[in-house]
């Protein structure tokens, strides 16, 4: 009976173990998200009101299909300043902007039906590291001015770095007053009190009926309200192609976007995603947000963030996230309105140190040198460029970086006549063939970056009086082209300086290789053998009998060796 219970909770498609965890964490969530899509609205140029019903739509139906437990969705920042682009150039047709937005859903749904969500999970932890500490000082810059009572002049973290100074200088003390009680109620509350209570809610209702008692904080204030009306996509053929281009980069952005903050909601959760899934409920979520002439979105880092912390964990927060935002939308604006924007920048900023990730900045200076810098990195473009070109750059440089140490490696495991190696047979023939052999043992899979310097290495290796080469391919389960053709020129070069060489341990896959680009045609045929002291006593017998030939006495039979 317990299996059958076991599988009941594997299959169901709600988890109702952490209800009450994913009720707080969504509706917390929720009020976060309200003034973040009011704000993405306004910016993409759609209005308020579509930004906020893109968090509906995109944060009910991605957590609904996805495949991120705690993810939140909506409006982002990355997305909305794509879709601010592509509204400026086709606003005169809304048609064609909402076209966009709908295309770029369904390709998303490609993406995910095409298993193309995989790949993100090959983001190495250095860049993860650096892209959630960057977030949260992103976080923690945009909410500093808030806590004083002003608004940073334009949006980004420079425009609200430069307008701390004047805030400090200048500050409302009733929201300086109900933003330091929200920080102090935040990071003091027990943990006892949390799991009836999380900090946050408790800190966002305290602080809302402080500001009810000390006026002149700035607030939420009148909430757009109405329903949304149903747009038909449409596209000429002129058009076409500019959405298109829309729909994609968009596409992209959101799927980058969203399963990367996939890896942070696995990396706070200890849980793995499901990356095709979360691309097929992104895609959903923002096929439905454009026939409503919502702006699009995908998982919010903050959000999800505000989510997990305040403990939820299932797609049940993030549908209730939605649910909550819709009935603001419709009922409840009067209450939501009285909110202190000084509350909620004390929550953000709780929110952006928790995410930083603090643990391995501690202890990173005793690790790898270059993860600091990659991270560091990653961190500065995070913060003062964009999220993508800050992963972009990370994952490149460390694709790089890693391609580096294998082919050191690789050149390294690429050794002659290594004693250690060897067997007492195989060390007495090379012994007796007085180095005329030389024996190179790949020690793996040969890539493109060890590649370039095969060819050099063999001839740095090989002497002038060497006779005979010895490639043993017994570590090597494959080949890619640069290898390939690297093996080529060790073997011509060879032949050019008539030396013999000899190949063991070759399997037929890389023979195919090989054989497939031409690339074996100056490997001798009679000289590979399927064991290495084959090839050897094979290479040395041959040498010996040369070096007898050319010492015994004209007409007189040469030593022969076996």
């Amino acid at each position: 009976m317990a299996t059958n219970d076991a599988s009941l909770k594997r299959t169901a498609f709600f988890d109702l173990s952490n209800l009450r965890g994913d009720v707080f964490g969504g509706l917390t969530a929720g009020v976060v998200a309200l003034p973040l899509a009011l704000a993405f609205g306004e910016a993409s140029g759609a209005g308020p009101i579509a930004g906020l019903w893109g968090a509906i739509f995109v944060g009910f139906f991605a957590a609904l299909f996805g495949g991120t437990g705690a993810q939140v969705s909506g409006p982002t920042g990355p997305m909305v300043v794509v879709f601010a682009g592509v509204y400026a150039t086709l606003s005169d047709n809304p048609a064609l902007v909402f076209a966009a937005v709908v295309l770029a859903g369904v390709i998303q749904i490609l993406f995910g039906v095409f298993r193309l969500g995989q790949y993100i999970r090959l983001v190495p932890y250095p860049v993860i590291s650096g892209f959630m500490s960057g977030i949260g000082c992103i976080i923690i810059a945009l909410q500093l001015s808030r806590l004083f009572g002003h608004e940073p002049d334009g949006g980004g973290t420079i425009p609200a770095l430069t307008a701390i100074p004047g805030a400090v200088m200048d500050p409302n003390f009733a929201a300086l007053s109900i933003g330091a009680a929200t920080l102090a109620i935040i990071f003091t509350w027990p943990k006892a009190w949390a799991k009836y209570v999380p900090g946050a809610l408790a800190a966002l209702v305290i602080g809302t009926l402080m500001s009810l008692v000390i006026k002149g904080a700035p607030i939420l204030g009148d909430i757009p309200t109405g329903l949304p009306s149903f747009v038909v996509p449409a596209f000429t053929q002129d058009s076409f192609l500019i959405v298109l281009e829309a729909a994609f980069i968009l596409a992209v952005l959101g799927a980058i976007d969203s399963l990367l903050t996939s890896l942070v909601a696995d990396n706070m959760t200890r849980t793995r995603h499901n990356s095709d899934r979360e691309l097929i409920g992104q895609g959903v979520g923002n096929t439905v947000a454009g026939f409503f002439g919502a702006i699009p979105g995908a998982g919010a880092t903050m959000r999800t963030v505000v989510n997990i912390r305040t403990g939820g964990s299932t797609k049940i927060s993030g549908m209730l996230h939605a649910l909550l935002l819709l009935a603001v939308v419709i009922s409840l604006s009067p209450l939501a309105s009285q909110i202190p924007h000084a509350v909620l920048a004390g929550i953000l900023v709780k929110v952006g140190y928790d995410i930083v990730d603090i643990a391995y900045l501690k202890r990173a200076h005793k690790g790898p040198r270059w993860d600091l810098a990659l991270m560091a990195l990653v961190l500065g473009l995070t913060v003062f460029v964009d999220l993508i070109t800050a992963v972009a750059v990370g994952v490149v440089l460390a694709a790089l970086a890693f391609v580096k140490k294998m082919a050191d490696d690789q050149l390294a495991h690429f050794r002659a006549g290594d004693p250690a190696l060897a067997t007492d047979e195989e060390r007495e023939l090379l012994e007796r063939a007085k180095n005329k052999v030389m024996l190179f043992d790949f020690g793996g899979p040969l890539s493109f970056g060890a590649a370039a310097d095969l060819g050099h290495h063999v001839r740095e290796r090989v002497k002038e009086h060497a006779s005979a080469i010895v490639l043993d391919f017994h570590r090597v389960p494959f080949l890619d082209v640069s290898a390939a053709r690297a093996v080529e020129t060790i073997a011509c070069d060879a032949r050019q300086a008539h030396k013999t060489v000899y190949v063991t341990g070759m399997n037929d896959k890389v023979r195919e290789v090989l054989a497939g680009l031409n690339a074996d045609h100056c490997l001798p045929a009679d000289t590979a053998y399927p064991t290495r002291i084959e090839a050897l006593r094979a290479a040395v017998a041959e040498v010996t009998s040369q070096q007898g030939d050319a010492d015994a006495p004209q007409g007189a039979p040469s030593a022969a060796t076996a």
